[in-house]
C-alpha cells in the first residue's frame, strides 16, 4: 500500500507532524526518525487527481490539454492536536506546494500530455462546520447551499490559469506568515 501511494501518479500525500521544538529558519534541518518519528505524526493531507468528466476525451492524443480536477482530504487524527492550527498550517503549505508545482504534478499524472488543473475541491460532512470554515477561509466556495445525498458539502477553489493569483490570495489569508521555505533533511 505504501509503495502504491508513493508510485501512483494520481496521489500526493504529505504527513503532518508536530513542528520542531526550535523555531524554524531557513537553516533548519529536519532530522529523520527524530523530527518525523511516528510519535510526532499527527495526520495527513492528500491530493487525488481525476480526469474531468466534462472534458472531451474523444481526441486523447490531440494537443488539447487534458482537464484535471484535484480533491483534497485533510485529517488531523490526534484529537489532542485539534484546534491548534495544525490543519490550517498543513492546508496552506500543501496548497502552496500544489500551486507552485502544478506543471510537474500534472505532467506526471497525464503521462506528459498537456493538462490543466481546473479546480481543487473538498467534500466535508455538513456537520463539520469548523472544517468547512477552514476551507472557506482560504478561498474555497460552496457549490450548493444544501448538502448532497451523503450529507456532504462540496467546496471548490478555481485555479485554472490563475495559479499565481490564487498564490497571492493565499498570502493574504489570516494566519499566513509568509511563503513556506524548504528546510534541509539530514540523512541518517
Amino acid at each position: 500500500m505504501q509503495r502504491s501511494w508513493r508510485q501512483d501518479s494520481d496521489k500526493l500525500t504529505f504527513i503532518a507532524c508536530l513542528p520542531p521544538s526550535s523555531p524554524l529558519t531557513s537553516n533548519t534541518t529536519i532530522t529523520p526518525k527524530q523530527d518525523d518519528a511516528p510519535s510526532r505524526m499527527i495526520g495527513d493531507i492528500n491530493l487525488f487527481l481525476v480526469d474531468d468528466d466534462d472534458d472531451d476525451e474523444t481526441k486523447p492524443n490531440t494537443s488539447t490539454p487534458k482537464s484535471v480536477l484535484g480533491e483534497i482530504e485533510l485529517m488531523i487524527a490526534v484529537k489532542s492536536q485539534h484546534r491548534k492550527g495544525h490543519g490550517r498550517a498543513s492546508l496552506l503549505a500543501f496548497m502552496h506546494y500544489i500551486l507552485t508545482n502544478t506543471a510537474a504534478i500534472l505532467q506526471e499524472y497525464s503521462k506528459n500530455r498537456a493538462a490543466i488543473l481546473r479546480y481543487l475541491r473538498v467534500k466535508i460532512s455538513k456537520d463539520n462546520v469548523k472544517s468547512i470554515a477552514l476551507f472557506e477561509s482560504v478561498g474555497f466556495e460552496r457549490t450548493s447551499a444544501e448538502a448532497n445525498y451523503f450529507g456532504e458539502v462540496e467546496l471548490r477553489l478555481q485555479v485554472q490559469g490563475k495559479e499565481d493569483i490564487v498564490l497571492s490570495d493565499l498570502e493574504k489569508v489570516k494566519g499566513w506568515d509568509g511563503k513556506p521555505f524548504v528546510v534541509g533533511y539530514r540523512e541518517v
